[in-house]
């Protein structure tokens, strides 16, 4: 049985957000958050597994994080490093392929090399797709796709800026989840999550499990999804997926 035929969504994206809000609160430093961040991540990884969901797409860095204090931006990178080293086996383990989305002209050879290992080093696994979207805008991978159409000569069309994409090789997210108790996008997955079903969550990222991503998963299956199309087409079984061919 799909993961779509029992409810579970095969694609969820998650801005996971309030790592600083939950050290703040601790009185910690804001890096504090970000490493119970990565303890939050591996849970939710485990769960999608175990639940049947094909890729999880999460938002890691934005390409405007950049902006933020020097000491948390530099906390932020070697984090990255520490957990690329101590998380690639686990997720191989359990059947996790990964793939990093993002500009990597602006990070470390050590950070850049890291990524490109991981992803070797996962390539064999099938249980689920995670993207890392790591130094990443939604802007940004519209106009890069874009510029690699013009460079080639191809013409501006929908379809071919849909593979052009960054996130190319998967399905459009099924279910956008952002945590933190803030509604917006933040610049995130612009282009693909345009059919997406949106989930507000107001535990900060640290706080959420896995009784918080079945939540998420429950409103989902609550909601009717039409595709532009009404709900006694949907009702009648025309409903159409815009991605299907």
């Amino acid at each position: 049985m799909s993961s779509q035929s029992s409810g579970v969504p095969h694609h969820i994206a998650i801005v996971m957000d309030g790592n600083g809000r939950w050290a703040t609160r601790r009185f910690l430093p804001r890096v504090a958050g970000h490493k119970q961040g990565v303890e939050s991540l591996r849970r939710c990884v485990k769960a999608c597994v175990d639940r049947g969901v094909g890729v999880l797409t999460v938002f890691a860095f934005s390409s405007e994080n950049w902006n933020r204090p020097v000491e948390e931006v530099s906390g932020l990178m070697d984090l990255m490093v520490i957990a690329l080293g101590r998380e690639v086996p686990k997720l191989t383990q359990d059947g996790v392929r990964l793939h990093f989305i993002g500009e990597r002209g602006g990070l470390s050879d050590k950070i850049a090399a890291g990524l490109i290992q991981a992803e070797t080093a996962t390539a064999h696994n099938t249980r689920l797709v995670l993207n890392v979207c790591f130094n990443y805008g939604g802007r940004w991978d519209i106009a890069r796709a874009a510029a690699q159409l013009a460079a080639r000569g191809e013409p501006l069309t929908e379809a071919n800026l849909d593979a052009a994409m960054a996130l190319s090789h998967v399905p459009d997210p099924d279910l956008f989840v952002r945590t933190g108790g803030e509604q917006r996008l933040s610049n995130f997955l612009l282009w693909q999550s345009a059919y997406a079903e949106l989930f507000f969550s107001d535990r900060l990222w640290p706080e959420f499990d896995e009784a918080a991503l079945d939540e998420a998963i429950e409103a989902f299956r609550r909601r009717e999804r039409r595709f532009g199309q009404t709900s006694a087409q949907v009702a009648g079984g025309e409903r159409r997926d815009p991605q299907a061919a």
